[in-house]
């Protein structure tokens, strides 16, 4: 049986019936610098490139970034809520409590962030990378996820809690007492996840696809939920 590549979002073999998520292809015109003033609500940026800049603090809520890319900048206790990120890149953002409540992310990049609490639940995620970095306590609750990969990155207590993954793939990510409480999955990859480890709803994971070495490493959190009582002869 023909192997598919991990990188394309699944380990499995051909006829397994999973499809790889469908990632963005991104192609950035070329794009101007950001001309240093702060982010405003319902701010519209198209083609422009925040490099470096300290956005900490600001309201930027309601605001649409189209082929835009940041990098290097700092997000801490950005509000973004209701914002739409298109056809874009964010690589090596860093911050704490960032508000991306609501927001819309389709054809986006994000590489190498480092993140501390970042807001968003209720967000729509549309082919979407995430690949690289540390995010600890993403809050995805109630969120959409459609065609994501979480690639090669480290997740530490995310809260996937009623949210919807549909073709989600975890490729070389380390999920670390993930909560995925309420949630409903229609073609969710963990086997090429590097660890897998759910802290709530185990019992969620109809939809999703696991190895048989994670069922095996799986198997106390799921008879503790089944109530059975494993004690040896």
């Amino acid at each position: 049986m023909t192997r598919r590549n991990g990188r394309d979002g699944t380990a499995g073999g051909e006829g397994d019936g999973v499809r790889a998520p469908r990632r963005p292809t991104l192609s950035l015109p070329e794009l101007r610098a950001h001309d240093g003033q702060g982010l405003t609500r319902e701010g519209d940026h198209d083609g422009v490139e925040f490099a470096d800049a300290d956005l900490g603090g600001q309201d930027g809520r309601g605001s649409r970034f189209l082929d835009c890319a940041l990098r290097r900048c700092a997000l801490d206790e950005a509000v973004l809520s209701r914002a739409r990120v298109l056809d874009s890149v964010l690589e090596e953002i860093r911050g704490v409590g960032t508000d991306l409540s609501g927001a819309t992310l389709r054809d986006v990049e994000v590489l190498h962030a480092r993140l501390g609490g970042t807001q968003l639940h209720g967000a729509a995620l549309e082919r979407v990378v995430v690949r690289g970095g540390k995010i600890d306590y993403l809050n995805l609750r109630d969120a959409t996820l459609k065609d994501v990969v979480f690639e090669d990155c480290v997740l530490v207590e995310p809260d996937f809690g009623g949210a919807r993954l549909e073709r989600v793939a975890f490729v070389g990510c380390a999920l670390r007492r993930a909560d995925f409480s309420g949630a409903r999955m229609t073609e969710v990859d963990l086997r090429a996840a590097a660890e897998l480890d759910i802290a709530r709803g185990v019992d969620r994971l109809a939809g999703a696809v696991i190895s048989p070495t994670q069922l095996f490493d799986l198997a106390p959190v799921l008879a503790a939920w089944l109530g059975v009582r494993v004690v040896g002869a």
